[in-house]
């Protein structure tokens, strides 16, 4: 048997970033380790194998916990803009979001088929977007194949509402 530092830093020697990432995540979900504990655990491996691959992943500006692939691939493209990197999973209005830029009032949220496709899921993403634009949030959707198949269509729109509401937050100030 070995750590839970061990085993990702293991891991690191072999998985892809994407894969290292989502391990990570999981060990987090799964309440065995949370980044910070995990970079303060590198420190007594240094110089191993992993451990910069892992300090990598793990860079502060960097890396955010998600719920899901789909999530890692959204902010995949988000770092392909210019954008700072946004909040993940934050309670707000009452409902936990994927994805919020307070400094944009710009809150993202990506629609798997999992939690999206019942009447009753749907509503209550009715519900959490009424709530934010009551709170005067922007609120934009993609869809699972938006994000997989057109990253580029959600990269467009992503920047486009970004510079409009930048541009919106100077003129009022």
């Amino acid at each position: 048997m070995t750590t839970v530092p061990r085993t990702l830093l293991d891991l690191a020697t072999t998985l892809r970033r994407d894969r290292l990432e989502a391990a990570i995540n999981e060990a987090d979900k799964l309440d065995l380790i949370d980044p910070s504990s995990l970079r303060a655990a590198l420190d007594d491996y240094s110089g191993r194998p992993g451990v910069s691959a892992l300090r990598s992943v793990l860079d502060r500006q960097l890396f955010r916990l998600t719920d899901s692939d789909l999530e890692r691939r959204f902010l995949a493209i988000v770092r392909r803009t210019e954008l700072p990197l946004p909040e993940t999973g934050q309670q707000l209005n009452g409902f936990k979001v994927d994805f919020h830029w307070p400094d944009l009032g710009l809150v993202v949220e990506t629609d798997g088929l999992r939690y999206h496709r019942t009447p009753g899921q749907q509503a209550r993403d009715r519900l959490r977007d009424q709530a934010h634009t009551a709170a005067a949030l922007t609120t934009l959707r993609f869809t699972h194949a938006q994000v997989r198949y057109e990253p580029r269509h959600v990269q467009s729109t992503l920047v486009k509402v970004a510079t409009r509401l930048r541009h919106r937050m100077e003129e009022a100030s």
